[in-house]
Formats: structure tokens, sequence, C-alpha cells
């Protein structure tokens, strides 16, 4: 007789015997046996996640039947989300399946939070000075993200309850990637070396390893099942990739700087951002360059790639939003923010979100380049908005005024809507 157990029974019965034979990479104490990856009517656990960071496996930030408010107004501010002065690009809000929204901070904090701003709970990583600048996956009823204290952690969607932590490295500042019950998630060491790693979904064991990225590798990986191809990039300067599912090494592109966004990938080829200042399209199936774009600046945002208009959407650390051919690479317009750009652009019905150093969080008209409007936070806008029934959420840098000691405010998670209440 098959032992069943809900998915969160199960994520939560880790094996003594799926610890793994890698040293360094210790999960913590089990609760129980391990139990069979089904759920309580037997089925397997999810084939893909609920939610995850930029939309889904490919990464391309395009929803196409969301809308944005017409005018805006900040409906109400969750505060204490992040406080650090790290630089790398926070931690993003996903949606869960009934509406409310994870978010995870520079704190090592995660909150739940319900659509009128009440926080559901509230968990915590290990101590760490850096807490979280990855996005979660939601998938089995569960919330994963990795943390700068080296750890991949999943939580428990409905309560906050740890139901694992598996240390992997000496720090992650990237986002998973969930699919077929493996999360995939880049890891960084202090040597300066990295990784990539597929870890069980329900037992927290490492499945997979490759220690080909280094340099602190924290780009965030896509996994393109049409391709048969998951790609990383790396601050070695690198973009990896490896055949999938299979997971065999197949190709290194090289870009000669750091590659720290995350990759997206659509019609056989990937689209990712170099420090070199260029946007690349290379080829999935043998790595070669099928043309770059030249910013004026580091690109660190992560491309947003919409199908339906043939539009590559990317932010520079010069200021400025474009919009590219898809097909050749062509400007087609751009948008000055007046500040740099880390946050990955968000593409929606009729208009692309976009954050910026100036302390905006942007919507811009995606046929014209125009600005929409902008709300303003109290820091620097570095993270990703997300666009849930009608409303807009991102997420801040704490103010310059508290990171420097004075009388300001941390950064916090706000909602954006069409009105107060």
């Amino acid at each position: 007789m098959v032992d069943r157990l809900s998915r969160r029974g199960f994520l939560g019965a880790l094996g003594a015997g799926a610890i793994g034979a890698t040293a360094g990479c210790a999960v913590e104490p089990p609760t129980a046996r391990t139990r069979p990856l089904v759920d309580d009517d037997g089925l397997p656990v999810d084939a893909v996640a609920a939610a995850q960071f930029r939309g889904g496996l490919e990464r391309r930030g395009v929803f196409p039947e969301a809308r944005v408010p017409d005018a805006p107004d900040v409906a109400w501010t969750v505060r204490d989300v992040n406080a650090g002065d790290h630089t790398a690009a926070k931690a993003s809000p996903v949606a869960t399946p009934d509406g409310d929204v994870v978010v995870p901070g520079d704190t090592g904090e995660v909150r739940r939070v319900a659509p009128d701003g009440e926080v559901v709970w509230v968990a915590s990583v290990e101590e760490t000075d850096r807490g979280i600048h990855g996005t979660p996956a939601i998938a089995n009823g569960a919330v994963y993200v990795g943390a700068y204290d080296g750890a991949l952690y999943a939580f428990d969607l409905d309560t906050g309850d740890r139901f694992f932590r598996r240390k992997l490295g000496d720090a992650i500042g990237s986002s998973p990637g969930y699919h077929d019950g493996t999360v995939y998630i880049a890891v960084e060491y202090y040597d300066p070396s990295g990784a990539m790693f597929g870890v069980d979904a329900a037992t927290g064991a490492v499945t997979w390893r490759d220690g080909r990225p280094t340099n602190h590798p924290h780009s965030t990986c896509a996994i393109d099942r049409d391709a048969g191809r998951l790609v990383v990039g790396s601050n070695d300067g690198n973009l990896y990739a490896w055949s999938y599912p299979a997971l065999e090494f197949a190709w290194s592109f090289p870009t000669g700087r750091e590659i720290k966004g995350p990759v997206a990938t659509y019609d056989g080829s990937a689209f990712f951002g170099s420090w070199d200042r260029n946007v690349y399209r290379v080829d999935l199936a043998d790595g070669s360059e099928e043309w770059a774009f030249e910013t004026g600046g580091l690109v660190m945002s992560g491309p947003a790639v919409e199908p339906a208009t043939d539009t590559v959407y990317v932010g520079s650390h010069d200021s400025h939003l474009y919009a590219l051919d898809v097909e050749t690479g062509a400007e087609r317009w751009r948008f000055d923010t007046g500040g740099r750009i880390t946050s990955c652009p968000t593409v929606t019905a009729e208009h692309v979100l976009v954050g910026s150093y100036d302390g905006y969080c942007y919507a811009v008209e995606k046929a014209t380049g125009r600005e929409a409007w902008r709300v303003r936070g109290v820091g620097e806008v570095t993270g990703t908005p997300l666009v849930l029934d009608g409303a807009v959420y991102f997420t801040d840098r704490a103010s310059e005024a508290y990171l420097d000691g004075g009388d300001g405010k941390t950064g916090g998670l706000y909602k954006v809507g069409s009105g107060r209440g």
C-alpha cells in the first residue's frame, strides 16, 4: 500500500538518507523518514511552479493579460523589508495561488502579505549580513528561496514554518528555478568560485552539481524545455549551457565581463546582459552569437522578451530602458529614468514596468516608450515589479538617510492601486 502524504506533510518528511555525499551540504535533521513523491490523491509533486521569478522557467517577464492602474496611488506600505546597503538588486514579490504575495528582504525575513496589507506570517533564515536577495519559487505548498548564508530554504506557504534548510555553499544571491520536483539554483563560494545545483524539492538532497560557473555566480538560470537547455550566467563572464533534462554540459559563451542578471529564453535563443555593456542574443543549440546591442553602461537588468510584439525590453546602468527588435537587436525606443536600472522589466498588456535608482517605479507605454506614470519609494527601486489583480507591487532599498545612520526609513513593499483602500 502506498503511504500518501499531503504536499505539506511530504515536504516536511525529510529522510535521513537524503543528505547526499557532498561535503559541506548538510541538511537539517529529518523529522521523519522519506515518503513517496505523491500528494493526498497519489499524484506527483508539482511539475511546474505556481509562481517563480519572471513568471516561468524561461524568465520572459511577460504577462499579456495584466493591466496597471490608470491613476496610481499607494494603497499601503509594509516597512522593514530591506535595511542593508548591499547594492545587488533586491528580492521581488511573487503571487500565491490565492492572491496574496510573498516577499523576502535583505533583513533575512520572508513575509506573506494579504491584499489589504496584513502580514499573514513572517519567517526567517539563519543570521546573515545580507539576508535574501533572490525571489522565491512557490510549488508543492512551499516557498523555496536561497539566502546569503549559502543555504536553500523551503517554508510552508500556509504557515511560514520551515520545512528544510540545505547548506550548499557560502552565499546565494540568485533566484531558484523549479521544475518537476527539482530546484535549480546558482551558488557562490568565497574562494571565489561557485556551482549550479539541482536539489530535490521534497527532501533537500543534492541531485546535481556542476562547478564550472566561478567568481561568485548569482545570475538566475532559465530552463527552455523546447530547446532542451538550462542556461545561467556567471561573474566569470561566461554564459553556461547544459542539456535538459540530462544536465550534460553543452557549451559556454564568453563576454569578458560579469553576467549578473537573469537569463531569458525564447525561439531557441538566450537573452541576457553583461557588464561589458552589451545585451546579447545567443543560439541555445551551439552557443553562437546572434546579435549584440551596446548600451551606455553596465547591464545587470534581466531582459523581458515579448513574443507577441517580437520585442526585448531591458534596462542599463546608463539609466535607460530599451526596447529592441528580437530578431535583429535594433533599437525601437529608449526611455530615460534618470537613474541606473538593475530592476528587470515587467511587461503587461499595454505597459512596461521597471524600477530605477532614482527612487521611482515607472510605467512606460510599451508601444511608444513614453512615461505613463511613476510612483516614488524611499530608496532605490532595484527589484522587479509584480502586477496582480490590477495592482502593482514593488520593493525598494532603505533610504539614504537610514543607511547613513540618520532618521530615515527602511525599504518596504508597496501596493499601488487606483485610489486608496
